[in-house]
């Protein structure tokens, strides 16, 4: 059976699990724990060289990257997966991957940023947060939840069309990381916030809390972290938030 190798703390491994689960594709889910470090471990090098999760191993092939390993998944289940997953339509599938190419730089990154000061770089940094650094980075991902309002949803129920796509479940992923710190993304924004919830309905309510049980408990993050692995993180925050 294919394995994909996760930990739902990661975002790219919760669109990766959920879209699974929802799809009917089925796997074996292996742990690779980020707070302990395991992606570092000799025993996960063997599986994949780059060390990161989300991967996916089906048989001697092992794929890397959340957005190649989604798009893999559709397309070797196309026979039993719906098509508004990843559409066969080339405008529609264009859709999604016009999605999924720009959220990197945008809402991926951003939220992500976001999700690091209000959790770890107190107890990375020594020190708080300083107020004009964590201002600039939520109005940075307001400007990009304004844009995938505006542009990527529109006047439709989803990103791609008026069913549910895989661009949709990443999306949902990134956002959900800063609002797991307490941050309410959704109290001023009645369009993102009903986008938000067909997401969760179509996906399943129950498969859709699952996979974010550990990452609504975000600000108590640090307190799982090993002292090496933060340890290992001080150059790249250095590197990130200055």
């Amino acid at each position: 059976m294919m394995e994909l190798y996760l930990d739902l703390l990661s975002q790219p491994c919760r669109s990766v699990y959920m879209f699974a689960k929802a799809a009917g594709i089925p796997f074996e889910f292996k742990l690779v724990s980020l707070t302990a470090g395991q992606q570092h471990s000799e025993e996960f090098g063997k599986v994949s060289m780059m060390k990161k999760v989300p991967a996916l191993k089906d048989g001697s092939f092992v794929l890397t990257e959340s957005v190649a390993i989604l798009k893999y998944l559709a397309e070797k289940h196309a026979s039993t997966v719906a098509d508004h997953w990843y559409p066969a339509d080339l405008q529609q599938r264009a859709r999604v991957n016009e999605y999924l190419a720009w959220q990197h730089t945008t809402i991926r990154a951003q939220g992500s940023k976001v999700f690091l000061l209000r959790t770890m770089y107190g107890v990375v940094m020594g020190c708080d947060v300083p107020k004009e650094k964590m201002d600039a980075a939520v109005e940075d991902l307001n400007q990009s939840l304004t844009l995938l309002e505006e542009k990527f949803i529109g006047t439709k129920a989803f990103i791609a069309s008026d069913k549910i796509s895989v661009a949709d479940v990443v999306a949902i992923v990134e956002i959900m990381q800063p609002v797991g710190t307490g941050l309410n993304l959704f109290e001023t924004r009645p369009k993102l916030n009903a986008w938000a919830e067909r997401v969760k309905k179509q996906l399943g309510v129950k498969l859709f809390d699952e996979a974010h049980e550990g990452i609504m408990k975000a600000k108590s993050l640090s307190q799982a972290v090993d002292a090496a692995t933060l340890e290992m993180m001080k150059p790249y925050f250095k590197k990130m938030f200055g």
